[in-house]
C-alpha cells in the first residue's frame, strides 16, 4: 500500500472499501476496493474523514484483505453452506438448509490465536435455519503476509472448522411409565408435551404404551418398539432414586450402553442417555420435561436427530451454562442455556 493525500489520489486505485456511516440510516461501502478515484469523489472521501488514503501497490508476498477473507472462508466452509459477497474485507457463511451446527473449537481457537485474522461463529451444537448466518471471516489489517495465511490453512488441512448436519425425521417411540398413570389415577400429561416438541422437527410417533412401575415390562416395551421400527425411544417418568422408579434399570436391561445417568443441567438432572446397538438412542426423561419450558431434552434432541453422538464428557461440560434462569419471556436458543458443550 501507498499512503497519499486524498486530493492527490485522482486516477489511483483504492485498495480497500471506504465505509460511510450515517447513524440510523446506513452503514455501507460508499466506494469499493478497486474503484478508480475521480475528481468528483474527493469531496465524498473528505466527508467520511479520509484526508489521506491508501492506494494499492501489488506485492507478491502479501494478500489483500479480500483475498485473505476468501482463504478464511475456504477453511470454514463445508456442505450445505455458501458465502456472502465480499464486503469491507469480510465474508460471511450462510446456511443452505436447517440443521445442527458443529464448530471445531480447537481449530477455531488456533486460527484466531495466530493474530491479524479472525473467524467469528455462532455457538456450536445449536440448530440453525436456512438463510441463517453461521460465521464471519476477515483479516484485521488491509494486507497480510502470504506465509501467515499458509500457517492458518495448515490448521485446517484435515477438515474444515464448520459442519452443518441435517436433522432426520425419525420414527419415535414414547413409553409412559408410572403406576399413577397406568391405573388411571391421573391423566398422562407427559406424552402430549413430547408430541408437540417432536412436531417441531416433523418426527413421527409410531409407538406409545403406558406401563406400570415394572422394569421387566418396560424393558420388553423398549425392545418391542425397536422391533417395530423406532429410531429413537423416549421413556418418561420413573427417573428418580425413589424405590418405585424403575426406568433406569429397565433401560440398562435392554443391553443398551449407558452413556450417563444424570447431567449437570437444571431442569434435567435425572436425565439418562443410552445407545442400543450403538445406533438407537434410548432416553430416560425426568419429570421436569413435562412442565418446564426448556430442559435438558431441548438441548439433546437436535443432536439425537442429527445422529451426532453425545459423550459423557460433553454432558459433563454442560455444567457451565446448564442452569436455566426460567426467564419470564423465554428467548431460548438465543440465551446462555446449554452453551457449555
Amino acid at each position: 500500500m501507498k499512503l497519499m493525500k486524498t486530493e492527490d489520489a485522482i486516477g489511483q486505485v483504492l485498495c480497500h472499501d471506504i465505509t460511510q456511516i450515517i447513524p440510523g440510516v446506513t452503514k455501507d461501502a460508499v466506494f469499493r476496493k478497486g474503484h478508480i478515484i475521480t475528481e468528483e469523489d474527493i469531496p465524498v472521501l473528505l466527508s467520511v474523514g479520509k484526508e489521506h488514503i491508501y492506494i494499492w501497490e501489488k506485492d507478491e508476498h502479501m494478500f489483500h484483505e479480500n483475498e485473505a477473507a476468501q482463504i478464511l472462508y475456504e477453511m470454514c466452509k463445508n456442505d450445505h453452506m455458501h458465502p456472502s459477497e465480499v464486503k469491507e474485507g469480510k465474508i460471511e457463511l450462510i446456511a443452505d438448509q436447517g440443521g445442527l451446527l458443529k464448530v471445531d473449537r480447537e481449530k477455531l481457537k488456533k486460527v484466531n490465536g495466530l493474530g491479524e485474522m479472525m473467524i467469528a461463529t455462532r455457538h456450536g451444537n445449536t440448530c440453525v435455519k436456512k438463510g441463517d448466518k453461521l460465521a464471519g471471516t476477515r483479516i484485521i489489517p488491509l494486507v497480510i503476509e502470504k506465509e501467515k495465511m499458509e500457517r492458518a490453512k495448515a490448521v485446517c488441512q484435515d477438515g474444515p472448522i464448520l459442519t452443518l448436519k441435517p436433522l432426520h425425521k425419525k420414527k419415535v417411540a414414547i413409553l409412559t411409565t408410572g403406576s399413577e398413570v397406568y391405573h388411571g389415577r391421573i391423566e398422562d400429561k407427559f406424552t402430549p408435551v413430547l408430541v408437540e416438541k417432536l412436531k417441531e422437527y416433523d418426527c413421527e410417533m409410531i409407538f406409545h404404551e403406558v406401563y406400570d412401575d415394572d422394569h421387566e415390562a418396560i424393558t420388553k416395551g423398549c425392545l418391542q418398539a425397536i422391533e417395530q421400527g423406532a429410531e429413537l425411544v423416549l421413556c418418561t417418568g420413573g427417573m428418580s432414586v425413589d424405590p418405585d422408579d424403575r426406568t433406569p434399570l429397565a433401560i440398562k436391561n435392554t443391553g443398551a450402553r449407558i452413556v450417563s445417568y444424570g447431567a449437570p443441567v437444571l431442569p434435567g438432572a435425572m436425565f439418562l442417555l443410552s445407545y442400543y446397538q450403538e445406533r438407537i438412542p434410548i432416553v430416560g426423561l425426568p419429570g421436569c420435561v413435562m412442565y418446564a419450558k426448556r430442559t435438558i431434552f431441548d438441548l439433546a434432541l437436535p443432536r439425537l436427530l442429527a445422529d451426532d453422538e453425545i459423550t459423557a464428557e460433553e454432558l459433563a461440560a454442560l455444567g457451565e451454562g446448564g442452569l436455566c434462569l426460567n426467564c419470564p419471556v423465554c428467548t431460548y436458543p438465543n440465551c446462555g442455556f446449554g452453551k457449555g458443550w
